[in-house]
């Protein structure tokens, strides 16, 4: 079956940087797209990233552009999220997601929009 699993979570303080995984398994990951999500403390999961199958295409949410930078590995089966200069609103618990359909052309924002996630990896910034 597929399985997600996020790592390299932690606390940092503002200004420093985390590199977060998501290595996947069960299902043909290089055949899709895959995307970073976040969830705050009493708000909604939101959008941070998302790369196409290829690796060829990203994109960002504005709270995170230009600070974050998601990659990914076919080779290793694994997505990235590299994030620096990170603030206290970056604290939440981020969870990596595939997308529904094989080979998309298009980066999906919405949550609906994918159909398996990991477990989470919880990152705090101290300010």
């Amino acid at each position: 079956q597929v399985q997600l699993v996020e790592s390299g979570g932690g606390l940092v303080q503002a200004g420093g940087s985390l590199r977060l995984s998501c290595t996947a398994s069960g299902y043909s990951f290089s055949m899709y797209n895959m995307g970073w999500f976040r969830q705050a403390p009493g708000k909604e999961r939101e959008f941070v990233a998302g790369i196409r199958w290829s690796g060829t295409n990203t994109v960002y949410s504005d709270s995170v552009k230009g600070r974050f930078t998601i990659s990914r590995d076919n080779a290793k089966n694994t997505v990235y999220l590299q994030m620096n200069n990170l603030k206290p609103e970056d604290t939440g618990v981020y969870y990596c997601a595939k997308d529904i359909n094989v080979g998309r052309t298009t980066l999906q924002f919405t949550q609906s929009f994918y159909d398996a996630w990991g477990q989470g990896t919880q990152v705090t910034v101290s300010s």
